[in-house]
């Protein structure tokens, strides 16, 4: 098929992109190396808008949250991501968090029965002369990769993102713990944990002497984000540093009465930990 467009990637954002586009009329060819005999060292399928970090696109409140916003907008404007996000939601509170296999699934399926869709099954080593949208994120293939850099100038264009540590709930006491919602907002989908002064300092410590996955030779030199850190990170940086972030009473206030506000928490989800915090730790 002829095309107007190429996208190169096929993640959430050249999905949506393709997407859009087919829907206006034009042609799109969407590249993705991802079936093709090349993977990355995230992925786990062949799957369009595969998330490989979360399967939370954080906020989904727009009237107190830009985040949230967005999502609105993005709906508003017949978004295939949020259309499928809303169709495999999980329980997450006020987030929107998403079962990522069923997600990807239908993302897939319905890009790849667009009539206007061509999804190609190739690996772009080098930077196209007609019209093309560049979507493949930190994980893009080496040689686009330099070709991209030679062509901005720029030699650093990815950064970390943080994994969702997972905790089982059968190991958690819930005579102590209890169900809430973050922020008081949506239901009580949280597990939160109570630790008084001790504990959060053993937790911490413990962060700081556990065994940690070793970094790749592609991962070493690359910056990590500040809005998704993996927690023994923040532990690094002091101890009242998770204290006073990720795990601040201020933003699990529910069911604090009964136990005398003791602080500070920790929440999971069990099997389906929504994120909270990222890691390297080996579990």
């Amino acid at each position: 098929m002829s095309f107007d467009v190429q996208i190169i990637g096929g993640g959430l954002a050249g999905s949506e992109a393709a997407w859009q586009l087919a829907e206006a009329g034009l042609r799109v060819r969407l590249s993705e190396m991802r079936g093709a005999g090349d993977t990355t060292p995230a992925h786990e399928s062949d799957s369009l808008a595969e998330m490989v970090c979360s399967n939370s696109f954080r906020s989904d409140d727009p009237e107190h949250n830009a985040v949230g916003l967005l999502h609105q907008e993005m709906r508003a404007l017949d978004s295939l991501i949020m259309s499928a996000a809303d169709d495999h939601r999980v329980p997450a509170g006020s987030a929107l968090a998403v079962d990522r296999e069923g997600f990807a699934a239908d993302v897939t399926r319905t890009i790849e029965q667009h009539p206007n869709i061509d999804v190609a099954r190739e690996r772009v080593d080098r930077l196209p002369d007609h019209p093309t949208i560049i979507a493949t994120g930190p994980l893009t293939g080496s040689k686009l990769a330099e070709a991209i850099a030679n062509e901005t100038g720029q030699d650093a264009l990815a950064f970390f993102d943080a994994i969702a540590p997972i905790v089982h709930r059968d190991s958690i006491d819930m005579d102590i713990a209890w169900m809430a919602a973050r922020w008081d907002k949506g239901g009580k989908d949280y597990i939160n944990c109570p630790l008084d002064k001790d504990q959060y300092e053993a937790f911490v410590q413990a962060l700081l002497d556990g065994e940690k996955m070793p970094f790749k030779d592609w991962e070493t030199d690359t910056p990590y984000f500040e809005g998704c850190m993996p927690i023994e990170v923040m532990a690094e940086r002091g101890a009242e540093t998770l204290r006073h972030g990720p795990m601040s009473v201020a933003a699990r206030s529910s069911g604090l009465g009964r136990l005398g506000r003791r602080e500070p928490l920790v929440e999971a989800l069990g099997r389906f930990c929504v994120r909270l915090v990222g890691s390297r730790h080996v579990s």
